[in-house]
């Protein structure tokens, strides 16, 4: 137990917030290389700067079966509010204190040491294993696991079963596997009118006036019936903006900010193409940008799924459930070169919030479950 808890404190230690590293990827590349996994840098430098990423494999035969993660954490926020210091990692009231205790330095240490000691009960593998970790995950997320999957794409290096260490969780560790995600697609409308004084409405043309019915009937469409592992997409406005602050005035323009969370049930330019319809059809001018944030994924029940069930089940006694709620992760950039992308790490009750923390119980058998879901896979 010490070595996983020792191990993540050290990695909590390192203020590694977005897009800093602070010596994680490092930290682990030192304990991966004395057991022959050839390390590999892949950094990328972005609008924030330089993105620090690792890939790290052992072997050459397949299958290829990666942990993915992210060393970067989110700002700890007001310091006065926590009960220790964020970087300081604390054992207190049988929990581990500190940012990124969570999400996800303990997922990080907890698959290190998973296969440190799996090498050394059975050093021959029926395959390979490998390390994909970036430091711009909790970011922009352009530059960390978006920059490896394409490093991998252009030697053709394929994987075939990944792990992401999400802290996925909800009530108990092991109660819950994410074998998919929604896609997210944004967009900004623009509608276009004339600005002018309100007493003269012949005089103007109200943007506003103009794109209600619109809106109202974007919000009224029924996207999709989703399917058995997705609930249907929704479509929701988050901002919506027109006017100087006089009371008196005409806007010129109205912008609206939207969101759609889409299933595999959608595709994002299905989805573009009937926004347009429904705009055109209602005959304003109007300026549209999209931005897919990412696309949806899905691992059907199959031989990562059964292993990593196979393996929460005999440490905890738990049958986790699949689900595909939540928002985005590296999962959406990892499928694009991976068959069986799941993930699964500890209770996910205090991420990104003040005096973040794991359960100390629950350290040791998360490395267990990891170690034996590798096993399975690879032995």
């Amino acid at each position: 137990m010490a070595a996983v808890i020792d191990l993540a404190k050290e990695l909590i230690a390192r203020r590694s917030i977005t897009t800093e590293d602070a010596g994680c990827l490092e930290l682990v590349a030192a304990r991966l290389a004395p057991l022959g996994f050839v390390c590999e840098r892949i950094d990328s430098t972005g609008p924030t700067g330089l993105v620090r990423n690792l890939w790290a494999r052992l072997g050459t035969a397949k299958p290829l079966v990666v942990f993915a993660g992210h060393t970067d954490v989110v700002p700890p926020g007001p310091l006065e509010k926590w009960t220790s210091d964020p970087f300081v990692p604390t054992e207190r009231d049988g929990r581990l204190y500190g940012r990124g205790a969570a999400d996800m330095k303990t997922s990080v240490a907890a698959a290190v040491v998973a296969v440190e000691r799996l090498l050394a009960a059975a050093p021959a593998l029926e395959g390979s294993i490998g390390f994909l970790l970036t430091s711009d995950e909790e970011g922009d997320a352009t530059d960390g696991t978006v920059k490896v999957v394409e490093a991998l794409q252009a030697r053709g290096e394929r994987i075939d079963c990944c792990i992401v260490g999400e802290p996925t969780s909800v009530s108990l560790q092991g109660d819950t596997i994410k074998n998919g995600r929604r896609g997210s697609l944004s967009g900004k409308l623009v509608v276009k009118g004339i600005q002018g004084h309100v007493a003269y409405p012949e005089k103007v043309k109200n943007p506003i006036h103009l794109a209600a019915p619109a809106l109202a009937e974007l919000a009224a469409t029924h996207w999709d019936d989703g399917n058995a592992f997705f609930p249907p997409t929704s479509f929701q406005i988050s901002n919506i903006h027109a006017g100087t602050g006089a009371t008196n005035v005409v806007p010129g323009t109205l912008e609206v900010l939207f969101n759609f969370r889409f299933s595999t049930a959608s595709t994002a330019d299905g989805l573009q193409g009937r926004v347009h319809a429904i705009l055109d059809r209602h005959d304003f001018e109007y300026e549209l940008v999209w931005t897919l944030g990412g696309k949806p994924f899905l691992t059907e029940p199959g031989r990562l799924v059964s292993a990593l069930t196979d393996a929460i089940q005999l440490e905890t006694g738990i049958t986790p459930e699949l689900s595909t709620s939540g928002g985005t992760s590296d999962g959406r950039f990892i499928a694009a070169i991976c068959p069986e992308v799941v993930e699964f790490g500890p209770v996910n009750a205090t991420i990104h919030k003040v005096d973040e923390c794991v359960p100390l119980a629950d350290i040791e058998p998360l490395a267990r479950i990891y170690a034996a879901t590798f096993r399975k896979l690879l032995t």
